[in-house]
């Protein structure tokens, strides 16, 4: 099938935003973030690492509550498979999403979008 651009992926504005506490995303899960223009980023916890994506892939479904392997989100409706330190898609090369800055800084997520 056709894959469209993400409508919904943050617009690149190179400001840092605080999401959260570190604490509130358990390691080896994922969470959705939602910006205040109503866009969404998945983020997510692999051992103490932070890393975030557009929420969306290019089938429309929401990344954030897929399964995690290691650094390997699968996107529960449709199986599809990204790298989430990268983006990369393992099952389209032409389908990777883009990839969102994180860092922790005295306990608190902060997202550069």
């Amino acid at each position: 099938g056709k894959h469209r651009e993400n409508k919904r992926k943050p617009k690149r504005l190179g400001k840092i935003i605080t999401v959260g506490k570190a604490e509130s995303v358990p390691p080896g899960r994922g969470a959705t973030v939602k910006l205040k223009d109503g866009n969404e980023v998945a983020l997510y916890n692999v051992n103490g690492e932070f890393y975030a994506l557009e929420n969306f892939a290019r089938t429309k479904d929401p990344l954030a509550d897929s399964r995690l392997y290691g650094n390997i989100v699968e996107c529960d409706l449709h199986g599809w498979r990204f790298d989430i330190r990268s983006g990369e898609c393992f099952t389209k090369k032409s389908c990777s999403i883009e990839k969102y800055d994180v860092t922790v800084d005295d306990g608190w997520i902060k997202l550069t979008v």
